[in-house]
């Protein structure tokens, strides 16, 4: 083995490398933070900081939580075998990711409920919203349909097809 080989294998093995995304994902978050404090969300700028706000902040839960929660039939989720002994435990286990964004949406409902929907956070909270209500879509929708062009879908194709294919033949 050469050094460069070992360089490599080490460097994939850092904590920075295995959670790059969710590390520069965060960063970006807090940029837009940042750059929100002193705009005036009336302007175009504090407008698309705001957005932004949200928008990452979708991109953030969904790369850490998908690593780390399971939703049953969706294929973004590795594959987990859990044991059937409690039903409503194999439920919550199995569909932990439509749990986690089904009750912190509750949550933002809740604030944004209860804060002025025109103030500087409320658009902001109001835009997490609707984010966290497209991601709780999009689980619900990638468990059922597909889109033809992604390898991801192919393989899921692929995988269906032969699962059809071994029960037709027993």
């Amino acid at each position: 083995m050469n050094d460069e080989s070992a360089t490599g294998e080490k460097a994939r093995d850092s904590f920075l490398y295995k959670h790059s995304l969710s590390i520069i994902s965060s960063a970006i978050l807090l940029i837009w933070i940042v750059l929100y404090f002193p705009a005036n969300p009336d302007t175009h700028w504090g407008s698309f900081f705001g957005n932004a706000i949200a928008d990452w902040s979708g991109v953030v839960a969904s790369v850490i939580c998908t690593r780390i929660l399971y939703e049953r039939g969706n294929p973004d989720c590795e594959p987990r075998h859990f044991r059937r002994q409690n039903p409503v435990l194999y439920w919550i286990k199995t569909h932990s990711l439509t749990m986690f964004f089904g009750l912190t949406l509750l949550v933002w409902i809740y604030v944004f409920a209860h804060m002025s929907a025109t103030s500087k956070w409320g658009q902001v909270v109001g835009n997490v919203v609707s984010e966290w209500t497209q991601i709780l879509g999009a689980i619900w929708l990638t468990k059922r349909f597909i889109e033809g062009s992604s390898l991801r879908d192919r393989r899921r194709r692929q995988k269906l097809a032969q699962r059809e294919s071994r029960r037709s033949s027993s």
